[in-house]
């Protein structure tokens, strides 16, 4: 009598490997923390950026930092509902590279792919420097070991996200959540007082250089576009959030956005106000906050939190270059050890790798901010321009409703951002965004490259055909042995369960040493040929090599078993002599034979 109860199939519970589950993956909240920090600490360097350019037109051209931060501040919504927009129709994450792939043909991918990479290390790199040049203006004995200080906090960061994506979130949920604040309360606090309380820094003047005209605006304006980098890495690590994936990793990108945009407008505002035009020795983000909070524990607090948020800017891309590279992992056109994950939902090779392309950067520009500025910017808006475009072919292909607004959305993005990308490689080109010019190519033909040889490879191995079926040979097997031991029964015992024929091989160049060890094999009595191969010169491995070459010429299977001691401390390991790995490394460069490592354990 079942009492009208459905039965109900259970499944046998799986324990989680460490690192899987749901706490090793995002909130909303800590996908903030972890891969908006690039855009949210743009503030810091945006809109002084904008000031910079306008005051070669004289202090007075000032005021139109607020018009040119309203443009900015439209270009981020629509970029933000844009990448709203690829969160949704690419869940897998990738971004532009995503896009490009699926709408607009495989080498614009390429480019997408690239420009992204490009991006990517170039933000490690300005955010370390840029944190590293604010520190030493408040502690001034560090500014000889700014390189030092970048690499170490690289150094730092590389081991967070080794650890995984959350646990480096965690961390930093309470640095971002500082500068956030801080940030706020100098818009609030200094747009409620009627003036400045304080001034620091230096005076400078500022004679007009050039009239305030259409080119000086574009140039302020794409100098301001700066504070637009970031925006995409949220829709390049959506894998990285919790189910649901896309509405967290949308509300993460919408919170973005609020936040960047409120903090912009608020500073410009500021800005216009009280003509704040830049000063020897301090930042204008420095100046705004000694308006608002004067020169007290606030002020030293505020910039305490921007320099430790301007070096940790850099995890953002942390968070999305490790996914972009799997995604070109399993597109074949990057090595596909990027496509592995460890225990801990994070691609360590991609960590690594970025940690290593950025600490070369750093060492190769002496950690100078005013060096990587005029590289920075220009691969993002690539991708802006690409991700956009990409979203209007994919709205004007599909018959969902309400697609023509969507790719008049997109349109208009697509338009402002190639029109600010093409101004800032046009004015920073003979500053150095040359190079960036030079890198995207090169690395387009680097993936191009892998993703030939991998399907040569394909073709090799005869990948997608039904192969023929397997032949059976006489198989055997060789044992390189140094004495009768217990080391020698167990390889032995292997090599009989392996092979249809076992022989062991000795190496000796001592004569008596070989007569003792014929004697003690002929004691034991194994079963098992023993051949012993005379080597005057005192050489292991290439007597064996020539012996196994001349035995694998009559078309049987040959392997080679090699038993290596290994002891359980690894302390121990460095003792044990390495010819047995040395042995197989040169067997497998110089023979088709299979080779076998054997452990033997030993409680040590």
């Amino acid at each position: 009598m079942t009492f009208g109860l459905a039965r109900r199939q259970v499944r046998p519970s799986v324990p989680l490997r460490p690192g899987e589950g749901a706490r090793n993956r995002l909130t909303s909240l800590e996908g903030l923390a972890a891969l908006s920090l690039d855009a949210l600490s743009s503030v810091a360097y945006g809109p002084e950026a904008i000031v910079v350019v306008l005051v070669a037109a004289g202090t007075g051209a000032l005021t139109a930092t607020l018009p040119i931060t309203l443009v900015i501040v439209g270009l981020l919504a629509v970029l933000v509902v844009s990448y709203s927009q690829v969160i949704a129709v690419h869940p897998d994450g990738g971004g532009a590279y995503a896009v490009a792939k699926k709408d607009l043909g495989p080498r614009v991918s390429l480019l997408a792919a690239a420009s992204l990479v490009v991006d990517y290390v170039l933000t490690v790199a300005v955010s370390l420097a840029a944190g590293a040049a604010s520190l030493a203006s408040a502690f001034p004995a560090l500014a000889p070991y700014s390189l030092e200080v970048c690499l170490g906090g690289l150094a730092v960061l590389t081991a967070l996200n080794l650890r995984g994506i959350a646990e480096s979130a965690r961390a930093l949920m309470l640095p971002a959540a500082v500068f956030v604040v801080s940030v706020l309360g100098v818009v609030v606090v200094g747009l409620v007082r009627s003036g400045p309380v304080a001034a620091v820094g230096g005076s400078m003047t500022f004679p007009a250089m050039e009239a305030l005209g259409v080119l000086l605006l574009l140039k302020a304006f794409s100098a301001g576009c700066s504070a637009l980098t970031g925006v995409e890495a949220i829709a390049n690590a959506v894998p990285g959030f919790r189910t649901p994936r896309v509405r967290r990793a949308q509300r993460t990108e919408l919170m973005l956005g609020a936040l960047l945009g409120a903090m912009l407008l608020g500073l410009s505002l500021l800005i216009r106000r009280d003509h704040v035009a830049p000063r020897e020795g301090v930042t204008v983000l420095a100046q705004l906050t000694a308006g608002a909070y004067g020169t007290g524990w606030g002020y030293y607090a505020t910039n305490i939190a921007v320099t430790l948020v301007l070096g940790l800017a850099a995890n953002t891309s942390f968070g999305g270059l490790p996914v972009l590279m799997s995604l070109l992992a399993r597109d074949n056109r990057l090595p596909h050890l990027f496509g592995l994950r460890a225990e801990r939902p994070v691609y360590r090779y991609g960590v690594v790798a970025l940690a290593l392309l950025a600490a070369l950067l750093l060492i190769a520009v002496d950690a100078e901010t005013q060096r990587l500025i005029p590289l920075f910017a220009i691969g993002v808006f690539i991708g802006f321009t690409i991700s956009q475009t990409g979203l209007v072919r994919h709205w004007l292909t599909t018959r969902r409703s309400g697609r023509i607004p969507r790719a008049l959305l997109n349109g208009l993005g697509a338009v402002l951002t190639s029109a600010a990308g093409l101004v800032l490689l046009t004015t920073k080109f003979l500053e150095g965004a040359w190079v960036v010019v030079v890198a995207v190519p090169l690395l387009m033909l680097l993936f191009a490259r892998v993703q030939r040889y991998y399907t040569a490879v394909g073709e090799e191995l005869g990948l997608g055909r039904v192969p023929g079926p397997p032949g059976r040979t006489d198989s055997l097997v060789i044992v390189p042995l140094g004495e009768v031991s217990a080391l020698a029964r167990r390889a032995l015992t292997a090599a009989l369960a392996l092979g249809d024929e076992v022989v062991a091989v000795a190496v000796h160049s001592d004569p008596e040493r070989a007569r003792a060890l014929q004697n003690a094999w002929a004691r034991w009595d194994p079963g098992v040929r023993l051949d012993i191969i005379d080597s005057p010169h005192r050489s292991l491995v290439p007597p064996i090599v020539a012996y196994v070459r001349r035995v694998a010429r009559d078309g049987r299977q040959v392997a080679v078993l090699i038993a290596e001691v290994e002891p359980r401390h690894r302390r121990y390991r460095i003792l044990q002599n390495q010819r047995g790995i040395l042995l197989a490394t040169v067997l497998r460069a110089r023979t088709d034979v299979v080779v076998c490592l054997l452990p033997y354990r030993i409680d040590l």
